[in-house]
């Protein structure tokens, strides 16, 4: 007979302890899908599919994002947005990956005998002193293979703009501490989404490095590129003509904005970086060509030096004049890079030195792939009908998703 004394809430509770992991990992996983599209169908105005009057936002698909739980892992699928971005952070750690790497790598110097008093008196703040190499080495197990994957994944898109820079580290080598390269590229894609297409660490920055490092892209798929936008290095230079053949490369207005300066009088330096802005303010390609005729001519008469530094940059700093006007202002500096590199300084100062090059690229490799997942969700850094300008054989597709359909 049933104990009528045992009440509906307890005995759900009983039944669900005597369930098998698989149906409380199904039932939660269902339970959370739910509680995640109910909350997407809040911020559309409407539910999923529904017509209405009030709606003010429209579902866009789905990113998959796995959760690890005491259940099993889940394959959580959050709701993708047509305009802006969801993420529930009521569930789910952003930043989590990066998080764990900045964790690993001050607790691998700490354990390396490299760290200062700073990091020493940070591990204590995060309730780690006294850490041992088995802890470390979990952590480290956990955060490599996801980064290495996502170091290594194929690049199935053609990306039209690619960016390129490079950062200093400090790292430990053969017992001394040493100056290595950082490089990163990133790039946006035909869908018209930034992306980060890869991260690496070098001894120098130099021609062959640079080289490897391209190649390593191309190995893994990334084409269609149409223009390269980085500083003036020049083995970098030599490595893009090398291994983007076929590509235009647009040399960073701000870089050389600063090459010219150089060239002035300081009390003329003001003036002389108006004049130069005023070539990026024009509304059309002949306008800007012709506003920097005038430019150069005017240093020309009165500061020659000056002069040829912008003479010798000439083309390579109007190549943004040859894609779409939307695209302008993103494509003709390295600026949105540097953003990038300054918020990849702001974790990895914490740490200092760092204990080795593999504590380098697991720390660099968990943010930029964390940033990647932002980038993904968020708005398109350019809409689909200003990037299909690029190839007008294709055009977007009539519902507006992020594919690309072959022109009729």
């Amino acid at each position: 007979m049933t104990d009528q004394s045992l009440s509906l809430p307890s005995a759900f509770c009983k039944t669900l302890e005597q369930s098998s992991p698989d149906l409380l990992r199904s039932l939660l996983q269902t339970v959370l899908q739910e509680l995640m599209s109910a909350e997407a169908d809040a911020r559309c105005g409407a539910p999923y599919g529904e017509r209405s009057a009030e709606r003010v936002n429209a579902r866009n698909g789905y990113r998959s994002r796995p959760w690890e739980t005491r259940l099993g892992d889940l394959d959580l699928q959050i709701p993708k947005l047509r305009k802006g971005s969801y993420f529930p952070e009521w569930l789910l750690e952003p930043r989590r990956r990066s998080e764990k790497a900045l964790l690993a790598a001050i607790a691998e110097a700490y354990v390396l005998g490299v760290s200062t008093r700073r990091v020493e008196r940070l591990l204590e703040t995060l309730g780690l002193s006294g850490i041992s190499k088995s802890r470390v080495s979990a952590i480290v197990a956990e955060l490599d293979p996801a980064v290495e994957a996502f170091r290594q994944r194929p690049l199935t898109l053609a990306y039209p703009y690619v960016w390129l820079d490079a950062l200093e580290m400090k790292c430990r080598e053969e017992g001394a501490g040493a100056n290595v390269t950082v490089v990163v590229a990133t790039g946006v894609s035909c869908e018209g989404r930034r992306e980060i297409l890869g991260v690496e660490v070098f001894t120098t920055e130099d021609g062959a490095a640079w080289l490897a490092f391209l190649r390593s892209l191309k190995a893994r798929g990334l084409s269609g590129v149409r223009l390269v936008i980085s500083d003036a290095h020049p083995g970098l230079k030599a490595a893009i003509a090398s291994v983007f053949t076929g590509s235009l490369w647009q040399r960073c207005r701000t870089h050389l904005t600063t090459n010219v300066l150089t060239k002035v009088p300081k009390a003329a330096q003001p003036g002389v970086a108006a004049l130069l802005r005023m070539i990026f303010l024009q509304p059309d390609a002949g306008a800007v060509r012709q506003q920097a005729e005038h430019v150069l001519t005017a240093l020309e008469q009165r500061w020659p030096e000056a002069a040829k530094v912008l003479a010798g940059a000439f083309e390579d700093v109007l190549a943004f004049t040859a894609f779409p006007r939307e695209h302008w202002r993103q494509i003709w500096s390295n600026n949105p890079q540097e953003r990038l590199n300054k918020e990849i300084r702001r974790r990895t100062d914490v740490v200092g030195i760092f204990p080795n090059r593999a504590a380098i690229v697991r720390l660099v490799g968990a943010l930029l792939a964390e940033q990647h997942d932002e980038w993904a969700i968020g708005r398109r850094y350019f809409s689909l009908e200003s990037v299909a300008q690029l190839n007008p054989e294709l055009k977007p597709a009539p519902d507006g998703s992020t594919q690309l359909l072959p022109a009729a």
